[in-house]
């Protein structure tokens, strides 16, 4: 299937933000609209990894949006592993970057997104985060009915010492979550998670799958943590779930 990119500017309470947006360059036989899931990126920024994820996601026929959440420091900014290895200030400035967002700013940015490409209101979405972006993707489940499934791999911040830490309202979840973490994560370990995990061992709508010798960032192909496994059983599990929840 032949997919197409494009980048959507809009505004939002701080200033202007990017969105790009991926999906089929046909419509649907049926006439319709490709169904749309939202991807809230990872700390490192939207980069060729993400939009290469978004392209192969678009190419199983979904429209992908993903709004550019560091928009605030600038527009589309990112790092890629080897600027990070040779580049001092990198990590300083992407932890700056984390800082930066609350839960509400980034759920801001994502009704802005939707908002941006005209997404209709009574459409059913999907949402995918890695890393700090499944912590958004839980938060977008919480706070809207429209969301009927997510994903989170590699997951950071799942765990919190306020009162609606996600943790705390996992039990209740009422829609299809999946998570993908790995057993070697040195950045969000399995320990970091354990509340969140027990709160969800009771809930049947919340796959968590854990993989030996996966660390933090398992998604990227080419990049020094990828895992195959990891990124591929995650990767059939997540479509699995959007074909039967959104299709």
């Amino acid at each position: 299937m032949n997919v197409c990119e494009t980048e959507v500017d809009t505004d939002t309470p701080d200033g202007p933000m990017a969105v790009v947006v991926t999906e089929p360059a046909e419509t649907p036989s049926n006439g319709g609209a490709w169904p749309t899931v939202v991807v809230f990126i990872d700390a490192p920024g939207l980069r060729p990894a993400t939009r290469e994820y978004m392209g192969r996601l678009a190419d199983n026929g979904y429209r992908v949006i993903t709004p550019d959440l560091h928009h605030r420091h600038g527009r589309l900014l990112h790092f890629e592993p080897n600027d990070v290895a040779n580049n001092p200030d990198a990590r300083p400035t992407i932890v700056g970057w984390i800082a930066s967002m609350t839960d509400d700013q980034i759920q801001s940015d994502f009704q802005a997104a939707l908002a941006a490409c005209e997404v209709p209101y009574d459409a059913k979405l999907g949402v995918i985060g890695f890393c700090l972006g499944a912590r958004a993707a839980y938060r977008a489940m919480q706070r809207n009915e429209r969301v009927a499934c997510g994903a989170g791999w590699h997951p950071s911040f799942l765990v919190d010492d306020g009162a609606d830490s996600p943790h705390v309202t996992a039990g209740d979840l009422d829609r299809p979550l999946y998570l993908g973490i790995g057993e070697a994560d040195e950045v969000q370990s399995i320990a970091m998670h354990q509340q969140f995990l027990n709160a969800a061992a009771g809930n049947d709508q919340i796959t968590v799958t854990t993989f030996e010798g996966a660390d933090h960032g398992f998604t990227w192909p080419g990049y020094p943590t990828y895992h195959e496994e990891a990124a591929e059983v995650s990767w059939t599990t997540t479509l699995k779930m959007l074909e039967i929840t959104l299709n």
